[in-house]
C-alpha cells in the first residue's frame, strides 16, 4: 500500500519562497550588474574582470560540493539544512556590501580587493544557498508538492529580480549623487538588511520531513560514486551549464547594451505612461502636501540607459514571475520535461530575434523581452524540480540518499555556467575594443548585439538536444520511483 504523505501547508511554501527572495536580492544584482559595476564604477578592464569571474566561480564551484556533503552530515535540533540559514545570513549580507564597495586603492590593490571580497561573497553565498536549495528535497516527498514549492521558490527569486531591476540603478544614482561608488555601497546595504530578515522567515517557517531510508553511515566516497553513476543527474548538470550560459551572456551585458548600443531614446509610449501617472497620481499627492507640481514631459523627451535598462529588466522579471506561477498548471498538462522543452524553444526564438533589431526598435525590444521572459523564466524552477527527481532516482537505485550533495553539485553547474558566461561576455567586450564611459566603435556595438541574440541561441540549442533526446526521467518513470520509495519508507518505519 502506498504511504500517504501529508500535503505541504501553503504557509510553508510561502516561507520557503522567502529564501530565494533573500538570495536573489544578491544574485540578481551579481548577474545583471557586476560586470557593469567592475568596468564602469570600480575601474577594472573587461579582461581583468572576466578572469576574476572565472577563477572565483570555479573555486566556489568546488566549494559547493564541500558544503553539500557537510550539510548532508550536519545534525542539529533544526535539521541538516536550516541551521545554515540562521547562522549564515548576516555574514553573507556583510560580504555583499564589501563586494560593492570601491576602495581608494591603486589598480593592483583594487584587483586584489575585488578577488578577496568576491570569493568571500561567493563562499558565503554557497554556505547559505546550497542548504536552502536542498530543503526542496526534504520538506516533502510528493513531486506535485515539490513542483508547487519550487514555484514559490522561484516566485521569490523573480520578485527579487523585479525589485533589483526596478531599483538598483535608480537607487545607486540617488544615493551616489556625485559619488556613484557610494551609491552602489548604500544600495547593497539596503538589500543586505532585507535579505537577513527574509532568511530568518524561511528558517522559522520550514520543516525537514524526509529522512534517508538507510540507517548506516555512508562515506564521502560512496556519495560521490553514487553521483557519478546517476546518469539523469549528469545530463541535467550539462543542461544547466548550457542554460546558464544562455541567460548569463545576455544578462551580463544588458546594461552595456542599452548604454552603448541603444543609447538615449525618445519613447512616446513611455512618456504617455509617465504623464498619466504624474497628472492623476503624483501631482495630486504633491498638492496634498503643499509641494509644487512637476511639469509634464513632451513626446520628444529622451530617456537615458538607467531608465531604459530598468524598464527592460523589470518587465522581464515581472512577467517571469507570472510564468513561474503558471508552472504547476502547465506541467500537469504537458509534463515537466516537455514543459522545459516547449518553453525553451519559445525563449530562444525571442532571443535570436534581437539580432535583427536596431536601436530605434525600442517597443519591439520590450515586446520580445516580455514573451521571452514569460517562457524562459520558469525554466530554472522546472530544472530544480528535475534535480529533486534525480535525488529520488539515486536513492531508488542505491538505497542511499545524499540530497545536499545532489543539489550542491547541481548548483556547481550553475556556478560553472556563470563563470564561463561572465568570462565570455567580458572577453568579447575586451577583444572588440571596449573602453568604459566613451562612445563605442562598431565592433563593440556588434559584439553587444551578438551577445544579446545569436551567441546565447547557439548554446541554448545544445541544451535542448541533450534534454530532448537523452534525459529519460519522465512522469511514468518517476511515478514508479515514488511508489517504491514510499513503500520502503513505510517498511523501514515499522
Amino acid at each position: 500500500m502506498e504511504q500517504v504523505i501529508p500535503k505541504l501547508p501553503l504557509r510553508e511554501k510561502i516561507g520557503y519562497g522567502f529564501g530565494d527572495l533573500a538570495s536573489c536580492l544578491f544574485w540578481s544584482t551579481i548577474m545583471s550588474q557586476l560586470l557593469f559595476f567592475y568596468t564602469d564604477v570600480f575601474g577594472l578592464t573587461g579582461r581583468a574582470a572576466g578572469i576574476m569571474f572565472f577563477v572565483s566561480r570555479i573555486l566556489d564551484a568546488v566549494f559547493d560540493v564541500v558544503i553539500g556533503m557537510t550539510a548532508d552530515r550536519t545534525k542539529s535540533r533544526w535539521g541538516k539544512f536550516r541551521p545554515y540559514l540562521l547562522w549564515g545570513a548576516i555574514p553573507l549580507a556583510v560580504s555583499a556590501v564589501l563586494t560593492f564597495t570601491t576602495p581608494e586603492f591603486g589598480e593592483t590593490g583594487k584587483l586584489i580587493y575585488a578577488y578577496l571580497t568576491f570569493v568571500l561573497f561567493m563562499f558565503l553565498y554557497s554556505t547559505v544557498n546550497i542548504p536552502y536549495t536542498a530543503l526542496l528535497g526534504v520538506i516533502s516527498g510528493d513531486p506535485v508538492d515539490r513542483t508547487s514549492a519550487s514555484s514559490f521558490k522561484f516566485t521569490g527569486a523573480y520578485l527579487a529580480g523585479f525589485i533589483v531591476s526596478a531599483t538598483v540603478l535608480p537607487l545607486s544614482s540617488y544615493f551616489g549623487h556625485e559619488n556613484v561608488a557610494k551609491g552602489w555601497q548604500m544600495t547593497m546595504s539596503i538589500y543586505g538588511v532585507l535579505a537577513v530578515v527574509f532568511f530568518f522567515i524561511t528558517f522559522i517557517s520550514t520543516h525537514e520531513r524526509i529522512q534517508p531510508i538507510a540507517k548506516e553511515k555512508t562515506s564521502v566516497k560512496d556519495d560521490l560514486n553514487d553521483l557519478s553513476k546517476n546518469a539523469p543527474w549528469m545530463l541535467l548538470f550539462a543542461v544547466t551549464i548550457l542554460f546558464i550560459l544562455f541567460v548569463c551572456i545576455r544578462m551580463s551585458v544588458t546594461t552595456h547594451y542599452f548604454k552603448y548600443y541603444i543609447g538615449e531614446q525618445a519613447s512616446p509610449l513611455l512618456t504617455h505612461i509617465y504623464n498619466f501617472l504624474l497628472k492623476y497620481i503624483l501631482n495630486p499627492l504633491y498638492g496634498i502636501f503643499g509641494s509644487q507640481a512637476t511639469p509634464l514631459l513632451d513626446e520628444t523627451h529622451k530617456y537615458g540607459y538607467e531608465v531604459l535598462t530598468s524598464i527592460f529588466n523589470t518587465l522581464g522579471q515581472g512577467i517571469s514571475l507570472v510564468g513561474v506561477l503558471l508552472v504547476p498548471w502547465f506541467t500537469k498538462v504537458v509534463g515537466r520535461k516537455s514543459a522545459v522543452i516547449i518553453l525553451f524553444v519559445t525563449a530562444m526564438i525571442c532571443t535570436g530575434s534581437f539580432y535583427f533589431l536596431s536601436p530605434d526598435n525600442l517597443t519591439l525590444i520590450y515586446i520580445l523581452q516580455l514573451i521571452g521572459s514569460i517562457t524562459g523564466g520558469p525554466i530554472s524552477a522546472l530544472l530544480w524540480v528535475l534535480y529533486a527527481d534525480t535525488a529520488d532516482y539515486s536513492e531508488w537505485k542505491t538505497g542511499r540518499r545524499a540530497t545536499g550533495l545532489v543539489f550542491s553539485a547541481s548548483i556547481m553547474s550553475t556556478k560553472i555556467g556563470w563563470a564561463v558566461g561572465s568570462m565570455v561576455a567580458a572577453f568579447i567586450l575586451d577583444q572588440t575594443g571596449f573602453v568604459a564611459n566613451v562612445v563605442q566603435n562598431i565592433d563593440v556595438q556588434n559584439g553587444l548585439k551578438a551577445m544579446m541574440s545569436t551567441i546565447p541561441v547557439v548554446v541554448g540549442a545544445a541544451a535542448l538536444i541533450i534534454l530532448a533526446f537523452f534525459y529519460k526521467l519522465d512522469e511514468p518513470t518517476m511515478k514508479k520511483v515514488k511508489a517504491d520509495l514510499d513503500l520502503r519508507r513505510k517498511e523501514s518505519s515499522n
